[in-house]
């Protein structure tokens, strides 16, 4: 515990799932912390449930300039700084490219890559200011092995590794870190509603086929953003983690 004291975090799509884990892991490690969502019950739960002393809620559409102004600035308002950003929310639109609506295709893209787009240019001044920072961008095993009827989340998610690789390039100067974190299946909504969509898939074969035969929990992640928040990387940007049980390990990829 204490691998975060003194750091202050925003952290995207907190209110469940990854990014409410994520939320009480850094509280945890000793984090101040601000999570945004359009989930405002869910929101305020959370934040509630950590103590205002130690976690805010913000409402936050991350395709909002608007609204990712007024995050970094509650951030900084209610904490003094930013020294983390989490960007984690997401969302998954399972059809194939000849059954998908492009506007299902570009709300994807805009929620999952213009969004952490969108933030990392929000927090550059800040952690300028600050003396630097970590990025922690969330993609996915499926920004490296697409999958049918994932067109648009595996391209949104393979954007999300050029765009960190590039942001790395720009802010190490500044003393910003960026990197990508990569999880495999894990046990939130999102991924099991994922699984279930995937009819060609026998699921628990699937599992019995990895590694380490089982989801993860959704902490099992936290950990690894945590470590990239810490100052215990900080010799670590433009780099990819990947947390997948072993799944991209094998033959078939």
């Amino acid at each position: 515990m204490g691998r975060l004291d003194g750091k202050v975090a925003l952290i995207t799509g907190g209110a469940r799932g990854m990014g409410k884990a994520h939320a009480r892991h850094f509280a945890a490690e000793g984090a101040r912390v601000v999570i945004g969502d359009v989930l405002d019950d869910k929101g305020h739960a959370v934040a509630a449930g950590l103590g205002e002393q130690r976690c805010r809620f913000v409402h936050h559409d991350v395709t909002s300039e608007d609204d990712w102004a007024a995050a970094v600035h509650a951030t900084v308002e209610a904490f003094g700084r930013i020294d983390v950003l989490v960007n984690n929310a997401g969302i998954l639109r399972h059809a194939p490219i000849a059954e998908m609506a492009p506007a299902d295709f570009r709300q994807v893209l805009e929620v999952n890559l213009v969004g952490c787009w969108l933030g990392i240019r929000q927090v550059v001044a800040p952690m300028t200011e600050g003396g630097g920072g970590s990025i922690v961008n969330i993609s996915s095993i499926e920004g490296f092995a697409g999958a049918a009827g994932l067109s648009a989340y595996s391209a949104s998610k393979f954007g999300v590794r050029g765009l960190t690789r590039s942001a790395a390039q720009e802010l190490g100067a500044a003393g910003i870190r960026v990197n990508s974190v990569h999880p495999g299946g894990v046990l939130t909504s999102m991924s099991l509603s994922a699984a279930q969509s995937m009819t060609d898939v026998d699921p628990t074969a699937f599992i019995k086929s990895l590694p380490i035969g089982r989801f993860a929990e959704p902490v099992e992640i936290s950990r690894l953003v945590a470590f990239l928040a810490s100052d215990e990387s900080s010799y670590t940007t433009g780099a990819e983690f990947v947390a997948d049980g072993g799944l991209l390990s094998g033959p078939g990829y």
